[in-house]
């Protein structure tokens, strides 16, 4: 009976606070008990783990590629051997042909804005894929394809399916593009005073992932949602001029073919070395020694392994370094540059293997080992643009401004090279984890070196996350407005990850969480409820209020201090505070409470307070008058009213 009339008391306390101040809040729809829009079953598991019958389908390539020089093109010949592994036959399947967003009749180019995009251009480059055949070989038999073209899609019909778990089917197709001058970010040339740099990639057609989540993934490129794909085994082979340098993903397979003995031995000299070993000097460039001279022509043969992807670059300006990487298991991998003289005159580039080293390092120790055997960073036209083993970043970039780009970039090896979400619909799976991770990164790289000394102003956040034109986080990128990608993408979703690790979960078990959910899912496609799942169930907590409000809604956070009282009417039989959360997303609290002798004391309550409603009331030991009464002290939160967080004695 005594805890009825408590409670009963409580419940008028709040009633009668409520009355004072308006709230957004409602518990019953933060703290609502449906969330998950399936149960978990054999594929996907409800405890995020891939079921004990998840599949996902397999694709390895062969490919043969030129580049013509004068005229700036690409020819191959790609061999893709593709394993249906799901329960249902296929009887067609559906490519990615990316390069025809560079096509003047595209819808990228159709939906970029008048003014222009970073996307996809309105220019008088008319590029896109030449398709010269398409052949498919099933059952011994090599036939002509029934292929439709659509945009940046393929699809082929099949005279026979493919069979159900574990079938195979093999297509040849024979393809030219003109390399873009300027390739929406993603690729392109850089003319240099040495000669062009060649940064190629989506250069050959790739298969579309089918899974079971939305059967056959189409959802065309137009440029702001990037990539989703199978993995599997990629072999290479680059014709080029012999006066050029290359770098691609995976190893190099037949490097005394390609490199001089001198090359050979500084290569060598590298895979034992902490410290950076120039392997093609600034004085080599134009110098015919640097080059194996037999022939006008080499190839270059790379292998890939377990990749979604894989992307190269090559120029007869390229300067080359390289260093040793240490991985965890005693493994070890190699960091290296290359860049042209006009990159050299700054102290950035020529430190670039050095944060290369700094990055993979660490994510690997934080997250999971780095998988590949060689980590490049490419220095061309393209500011910023991850691929598996090789990153292009701008051949401006200088001091801070490379280290930042360096690590962001390599960091999406984690998310979502090996993570392999879905970017062209969840672009904060792997922009918004990447984001989060680089912090943690510059935290760690030569003890903060590049680490901001300016603290992050979160009532700036705030405004930033919840204006008037603010978009949630759930949201398509080709459907998120371009000011807001940023935000929606990558600022706001790494925000949240912070919160869970400073404010929600604690840095401990977060990070052992996110480090198993990234070793759970590594090198397959986890959806975000998987994600949300996982982290609940590895850490024990229920989230879906976090979840809801953060990442599917836009809601936003408002924490007060709402009355200050004493008991008996002194502070010394303590005090009762009241503080109040008035917009629709909870948090946990911390009260930072002042006295008027200037001693401090801070509370921590969970954020199940709030499942009392809009208003807690908490008794607080006070010996003296309070003086001031502040919740969010730290000002860890975007609260969209700093007014209300502070309670001063009159």
């Amino acid at each position: 009976m005594r805890k009825l009339t408590f409670a009963i008391c409580c419940v008028w306390l709040c009633l009668f606070a409520s009355a004072q101040t308006q709230s957004n809040f409602d518990q019953h729809e933060a703290f609502a008990p449906f969330f998950y829009p399936a149960y978990g079953d054999e594929v996907r598991a409800a405890d995020g783990t891939p079921g004990p019958k998840y599949w996902q389908n397999r694709a390895d390539y062969s490919i043969d590629a030129s580049l013509d020089d004068s005229l700036q093109s690409i020819t191959g010949n790609v061999v893709i051997t593709y394993t249906n592994n799901s329960p249902q036959q296929l009887p067609f399947v559906w490519l990615q042909l990316d390069q025809n967003i560079y096509s003047l009749q595209s819808r990228g180019v159709a939906t970029t804005a008048v003014g222009g995009g970073r996307w996809a251009n309105r220019n008088k480059f008319d590029g896109g894929y030449t398709i010269k055949s398409v052949t498919v070989v099933q059952d011994g038999k090599e036939l002509p394809a029934n292929y439709l073209i659509n945009d940046t899609r393929m699809q082929i019909k099949l005279a026979n399916a493919v069979k159900a778990a574990g079938g195979t089917i093999q297509f040849k197709i024979a393809y030219a593009f003109t390399v873009p001058e300027y390739g929406t970010d993603r690729m392109g040339r850089l003319k240099t005073k040495n000669g062009w740099i060649y940064e190629i990639a989506q250069w050959y057609p790739r298969m579309c992932v089918y899974d079971n989540v939305y059967g056959w993934n189409t959802l065309p490129y137009l440029g702001q949602g990037e990539f989703y794909l199978e993995y599997g085994n990629i072999d290479y082979s680059v014709n080029v001029p012999a006066s050029h340098i290359v770098v691609g993903s995976g190893e190099l397979l037949n490097p005394k073919d390609v490199l001089t003995p001198e090359q050979l031995k500084r290569w060598e000299a590298a895979k034992q070395s902490e410290k950076t070993v120039v392997l093609r000097s600034e004085a080599e460039i134009n110098d015919p020694a640097s080059r194996p001279s037999k022939t006008d022509r080499l190839t270059w043969k790379f292998r890939c392994i377990n990749t979604r992807d894989v992307a190269w670059a090559t120029s007869k300006a390229f300067i080359w370094d390289a260093a040793r990487i240490n991985l965890p298991s005693g493994k070890k991998a190699i960091a290296a540059s290359v860049y042209p003289v006009e990159s050299a005159g700054d102290s950035a580039w020529k430190r670039s293997t050095e944060f290369v080293k700094g990055a993979i390092e660490f994510y690997s120790k934080y997250l999971y080992e780095f998988s590949y055997p060689v980590a490049t960073n490419v220095a061309g036209i393209v500011g910023g643009m991850e691929y598996p083993g090789i990153v292009f970043c701008g051949a401006g970039a200088s001091k801070g401004g490379l280290w930042g780009v360096t690590s962001h970039e390599f960091g999406h090896n984690w998310f979502p090279m090996i993570v392999g979400s879905n970017e062209r619909k969840y672009p904060w799976m792997d922009e918004g984890f990447n984001t989060f991770i680089n912090t943690m990164a510059d935290k760690d790289f030569n003890n903060g070196e590049y680490l901001s000394k300016r603290p992050t102003n979160r009532q700036r956040q705030a405004s930033t996350y919840f204006n008037d034109t603010a978009e949630g986080i759930l949201t398509v990128p080709d459907v998120t407005q371009p000011r807001n990608l940023g935000n929606v993408a990558y600022g706001k979703p790494g925000q949240g990850l912070t919160y869970l690790r400073e404010n929600i979960l604690g840095e401990g078990r977060f990070d052992s969480a996110l480090s198993y959910y990234t070793h759970q899912w590594a090198f397959k496609h986890p959806t975000p409820y998987d994600f949300f799942h996982c982290i609940e169930n590895y850490s024990g907590e229920t989230l879906d209020w976090f979840w809801r409000g953060w990442f599917i809604n836009n809601w936003k956070i408002d924490q007060a201090v709402t009355d200050v009282a004493y008991i008996g009417n002194s502070p010394k039989n303590g005090s009762i505070i009241t503080i109040a959360n008035l917009e629709k997303l909870p948090m946990p609290v911390t009260v930072e409470v002042t006295e008027a002798g200037g001693k401090k004391g801070r509370i921590q309550l969970p954020v199940e307070v709030w499942h009392a409603g809009s208003f807690w009331k908490f008794k607080y030991n006070s010996t003296d008058s309070l003086q001031k009464v502040t919740i969010d002290p730290d000002k860890a939160y975007p609260d969209v009213n700093r007014v209300n967080n502070t309670w001063h004695a009159e």
